[in-house]
């Protein structure tokens, strides 16, 4: 199953996750905990309206997103 992340984009790319897929539900993101960005991807730690926590993953290369639950 494909982990999705729906995303606010305004100057570039997944600058701000909004909801996400896991696991076949969708998640409403409440809260940006922690923010980082390396070579060629960008992670976010979020929080969602029903108090679980997830590290999200944009990989630029191969354009794609993971989804870890915490």
């Amino acid at each position: 199953m494909m982990d999705i992340v729906e995303c606010r984009s305004d100057t570039e790319f997944a600058e701000r996750p909004l909801a996400l897929m896991w696991n076949g539900t969708r998640y409403e993101i409440a809260e940006i905990v922690a923010r980082w960005r390396g070579p060629n991807e960008k992670g976010f730690r979020v929080k969602t309206a029903n108090g679980s926590a997830f590290e999200l993953t944009y990989r630029e290369v191969p354009d794609e997103w993971q989804v870890q639950p915490i």
